[in-house]
């Protein structure tokens, strides 16, 4: 003789127990990863700091290189490492400087002169630079905007 067992749920719910082992989990998993998902606030606010590090760090570069393509076509590479360099370094006697990095403030649009292209869903984020220089110790405050192009965050000032 051949037993089978048959598995038994509340037939009202017609949903089967496995299900829920299934389930259960998934939506627990999604919603611990929403709570770790970053907001575009603190992805605006990322973006500042690692362009400020590479600007810390002398690496000009590096930091043009998170330049949104109007910032970079106002500035091709070379010229901007050599002005960089030429400003900060040489004619301030500064090697390097501290930073702090503000709350992303959303903005629905944004143009970074008055005769560029309005970009949607930019991000302005204060700034705080203080060098110490031969001339003494200066801060310098800035309101720099980030906007997302091609997928990827990028930085922008303002020239208005």
């Amino acid at each position: 003789m051949i037993f089978r067992r048959r598995l038994r749920y509340n037939r009202r719910s017609r949903i089967p127990p496995q299900l829920f082992i299934i389930i259960v989990p998934l939506v627990l998993i999604l919603f611990l990863f929403s709570l770790f998902r970053s907001s575009p606030e603190a992805i605006a606010q990322e973006t500042v700091t690692t362009f400020y590090t590479y600007e810390q760090n002398g690496d000009f570069s590096g930091s043009w290189d998170l330049f949104h393509s109007q910032m970079q076509e106002r500035f091709p590479k070379s010229q901007y490492i050599e002005q960089r360099n030429l400003v900060f370094v040489s004619s301030f006697g500064v090697n390097t400087f501290d930073y702090t990095v503000g709350k992303a403030e959303s903005m629905k649009t944004w143009k970074m002169t008055k005769d560029s292209v309005s970009l949607k869903n930019v991000y302005k984020v204060p700034i705080t630079q203080t060098y110490k220089s031969t001339f003494g110790t200066f801060t310098l405050q800035q309101d720099v905007f980030v906007a997302k192009e091609k997928d990827e965050w990028r930085l922008l000032w303002s020239y208005q």
